[in-house]
């Protein structure tokens, strides 16, 4: 897995900014079928409530890539453009980093590698819901992949600070 996640970044920065030419409706009908299977769990025990009537957007700076979300009683919507009330904006390896908790949440929002804009109260509530999500409800092998290309992304940061030191 490991040998696969270090190809994929090799491969990632030229591939990935191509996502923006995906048609919207697509992104969303993906999206929204993904996040519903991965999700499901939080989703019936309420955990993503506090976005009932409420909408993110999740912007991905350098690929030019964003979504607003919502909940609402059939689960997570997604929309090209939602009057927002908090926007949480990042570059794509500082949200694996999260998502495959390489880093510390609290750290990437401190150093302002992600930065929440807007109501910082539902930005924090939406940070503390992510990072409080069992990473066992996901299937095994996604979990393994999210972890490995997590590693992969924080190796080169990690070699880069200890240069800075020497």
């Amino acid at each position: 897995m490991k040998t696969f996640a270090r190809l994929a970044m090799r491969v990632a920065p030229p591939l990935l900014p191509l996502g923006r030419h995906v048609p919207f409706p697509l992104q969303r009908l993906v999206l929204e079928k993904v996040i519903a299977r991965l999700f499901a769990e939080p989703l019936a025990e309420c955990e993503f409530d506090l976005l009932q009537g409420r909408w993110l957007r999740l912007e991905i700076s350098d690929l030019q890539l964003a979504w607003c979300l919502t909940r609402d009683q059939s689960g997570l919507r997604i929309a090209a453009e939602a009057p927002v009330d908090v926007c949480i904006r990042g570059n794509w390896r500082e949200f694996l980093l999260l998502a495959s908790r390489q880093e510390d949440p609290d750290t990437l929002f401190f150093r302002r590698r992600l930065m929440i804009e807007g109501d910082t109260d539902l930005g924090l509530g939406i940070k503390n819901l992510l990072d409080s999500l069992d990473p066992d409800g996901l299937p095994p092998r996604l979990w393994q992949l999210i972890c490995a290309l997590g590693e992969a992304v924080a190796i080169p940061a990690t070699q880069a600070k200890a240069e800075v030191v020497m």
